[in-house]
């Protein structure tokens, strides 16, 4: 009878776990906040869920959710006429013309957090943006080619180009300026190198 109970428990716990992992997609997802990166510098891979009963596939904010969760760190959303608004992460509120958006796979979709499906393999990056006459700054990414670093710079349709001007910090000390968004660097075992440029979103980390 135990042995029934026992390889029943495991059956419904396999169940469930199965059920999880289909409800769940892996996406990168990364958050940067006013002066620091809130979580996944380097755009990890992670296991999206929607906290909602039969909401598929997940969503943008689903993103921010998970990552919350696995990060812990704040953030609030309030609904509006327009759906549901993140109007903090972290110990910063938006208000006036700075507040928290989103990019999906390097571009601003012209919808909300929440109607913004994701797909397996999808990057979503959660950032503070200071507004201006010209719209929202432009977020780096950053390309490593064997030693070689590109950091291009892209506006809000996901268009990219050279970040001239950029700045690479190799670890916390060590800081490499690039010639038109591009730099070669020594070895550097077990140090993460990050880009940097006046009035952009810092970059993703690599190795």
């Amino acid at each position: 009878m135990f042995r029934r109970l026992l390889i029943m428990f495991a059956a419904v716990a396999a169940t469930l776990l199965f059920v999880q992992s289909a409800l769940a997609v892996r996406v990168h997802v990364r958050v940067e906040g006013k002066v620091r990166t809130i979580f996944g510098a380097t755009a990890p891979l992670i296991d999206v869920t929607s906290p909602r009963a039969n909401a598929l596939p997940e969503n943008a904010l689903d993103a921010l959710e998970t990552a919350s969760t696995l990060g812990e760190f704040f953030y609030h959303v309030t609904t509006t006429s327009f759906g549901p608004y993140v109007d903090q992460v972290g110990r910063y509120p938006a208000g006036g013309t700075s507040g928290w958006v989103y990019k999906l796979n390097g571009a601003s979709p012209p919808v909300g957090a929440d109607q913004a499906l994701l797909k397996t393999g999808d990057t979503v990056l959660w950032y503070w943006a200071q507004f201006g006459v010209a719209g929202g700054p432009k977020t780096l990414a950053l390309q490593r080619t064997g030693r070689c670093y590109t950091v291009l710079a892209q506006d809000d349709n996901g268009k990219t180009s050279p970040a001239v001007g950029a700045i690479l910090h190799v670890g916390s000390r060590r800081t490499i300026a690039t010639q038109n968004g591009r730099a070669c660097i020594g070895r550097h075992l077990g140090l993460l190198v990050r880009a940097e440029l006046g009035g952009a979103v810092r970059s993703n980390a690599l190795p």
